[in-house]
């Protein structure tokens, strides 16, 4: 076995007949499904990087991985087999959530460079295991929360950098996600044991954003929420050997009349959670499902005005008050930046996440997202569904060693001085 750790001398076959060349890292991928597109931004990257072989546990898995990425990709039907076969320098990881810790862990063992999607894991106590086992290795391990890649995102961080409008003091976040009943409520997402809580499965994103615009980590969480619309439709079914792609459809409208959801769904589908952050930022997070529209709406407040996202893709706009008004209300910002990159989704976004990985295991460059700031994300998320669980109780984060702040420090850019 090859590990990250090594450079080796090979010369094989890439997917299409063209040949790896001389030590290039040979990439894994774990999880055939909706997410395993991203293993197809390998190849546009500046490394020496080739996908060489793919594992799914079911058939129809395994069935995409010929017609999605060739056949030169090595098969195999299960991560263990591919960790004792395939000779990899690194894995990306797009298995449901529930899986991720044990996954992570494995390959970490291995010495094999884990791209481990977003969430982390689905308790913060499997989140500190995952954590502490990339310690303990060595192995390189990096979290892919592609959303800090977002054009908007890269804007309002601008322009917060820029000092626009002042000292963040508050955040706020709105998501209406409008595609909620087909993405999350028909499969796997629908089920609180293998999911825990789409605080987690969606709102991480959120999450990690509001730590990036506040500048640290939150610190104690709050939560409210309910299973309120979809819990009311009884039509069900399994999906077995289905993907999203054969589902979706904006004719499931509204939502009450959406059919084949999943067999279990206890998971809520209206949440919100309040934040202290560790600098005193206060911040807030609502999520709702069953909505028409499908974006995001920032709102940040700083000691010298506020900005705001009105759309979260091209087209849209950030929109930034910095002085008063006469008028008490105003629609136009006193300044307004077109947001850039994709139309739709995220494509964007995940390129540059996976240019990051490549570069972060090919050169050892430093990447912009932390494995602590990952765990922060699952933490805040976590316990908000702990909290609403348990009447709105307040639950704290608890503390990260300093070993581990320490140790995956040295491999990240600056980020938010949070004591965790």
């Amino acid at each position: 076995m090859t590990s990250n750790h090594e450079t080796t001398s090979r010369e094989s076959a890439a997917p299409g007949g063209a040949p790896c060349g001389l030590g290039a890292l040979r990439v894994g991928l774990v999880g055939v499904g909706q997410r395993a597109y991203i293993a197809h931004h390998v190849a546009s990257s500046d490394e020496n990087a080739v996908l060489v072989a793919a594992a799914d546990t079911t058939p129809e898995g395994r069935g995409r991985i010929a017609a999605e990425f060739g056949q030169e990709v090595e098969v195999f039907d299960s991560h263990t087999a591919l960790i004792e076969h395939a000779e990899l320098d690194a894995v990306i990881v797009t298995t449901p959530d529930w899986t991720h810790a044990e996954i992570a862990i494995d390959f970490l063992q291995a010495g094999i460079a884990v791209y481990l999607e977003k969430p982390l894991a689905i308790t913060v106590e499997d989140a500190d295991e995952v954590l502490r086992t990339a310690h303990e290795t060595g192995t390189k391990l990096y979290v892919g929360h592609n959303f800090r890649h977002a054009a908007v995102v890269r804007l309002m961080h601008d322009i917060i950098a820029r000092g626009e409008i002042g000292e963040v003091k508050t955040v706020w976040v709105r998501h209406f996600v409008g595609n909620g009943g087909d993405y999350y409520f028909k499969d796997w997402h629908a089920d609180r044991s293998k999911t825990n809580t789409l605080l987690l499965q969606k709102a991480s994103h959120d999450i990690d954003v509001v730590h990036l615009l506040a500048g640290a980590y939150t610190t104690r969480v709050v939560g409210m929420g309910d299973l309120v619309v979809y819990g009311d439709v009884v039509d069900r079914d399994t999906h077995e050997g289905e993907t999203v792609h054969d589902w979706f459809s904006y004719d499931s409208w509204p939502p009450l009349t959406q059919t084949r959801l999943n067999p279990v769904v206890d998971v809520e589908d209206v949440s919100m959670m309040m934040m202290t952050l560790s600098n005193g930022v206060l911040a807030s997070y609502e999520q709702c499902h069953f909505t028409p529209d499908y974006w995001r709406n920032y709102t940040v407040i700083g000691t010298e005005g506020r900005l705001e996202n009105v759309g979260d893709t091209a087209g849209g706009v950030v929109k930034v008050w910095n002085r008063r008004h006469e008028a008490e209300w105003k629609t136009d910002g006193d300044v307004e930046y077109p947001i850039e990159g994709v139309a739709t989704g995220h494509q964007d976004a995940d390129v540059l996440t996976m240019h990051e990985f490549l570069a972060f295991v090919g050169r050892d460059e430093p990447v912009t997202l932390s494995p602590v700031a990952a765990r922060a994300a699952v933490a805040a998320g976590s316990l908000a569904a702990r909290s609403l669980r348990s009447g709105s109780q307040p639950f704290d984060v608890p503390a990260l060693s300093p070993e581990l702040l320490d140790h995956f420090a040295r491999t990240t850019t600056p980020a938010p001085a949070a004591a965790l």
